[in-house]
């Protein structure tokens, strides 16, 4: 089952581990008994390999700020793979 973060008006923040279903709902302080509220934040990414991390950044900066990438004026080909070998034995027609 997961973490979440919660949060009490008198005693602050705690951890408690909730199922997916549970996860929106409101929960008791374990200190005082009151109703304390989930907190909502970022994910914890300093664990996470820096290529994952910038791969996520890109997806999510994609689904607000599409790029749109467009071929030169009279250009008629991609720019990859095309051409040269570039040294590369395994390159084939050179």
């Amino acid at each position: 089952m997961p973490i979440y973060d919660f949060v009490c008006e008198d005693c602050g923040d705690f951890e408690q581990r909730r199922s997916f279903a549970e996860a929106g709902d409101p929960t008791t302080c374990p200190s005082c008994g009151k109703e304390a509220k989930r907190v909502y934040s970022m994910p914890n990414t300093r664990r996470m390999p820096a290529g994952l991390s910038k791969a996520m950044d890109r997806s999510e900066k994609s689904a607000h700020e599409p790029e749109v990438v467009r071929r030169p004026v009279g250009c008629t080909t991609s720019g990859k793979g095309h051409g040269h070998s570039h040294g590369r034995p395994w390159a084939l027609g050179h």
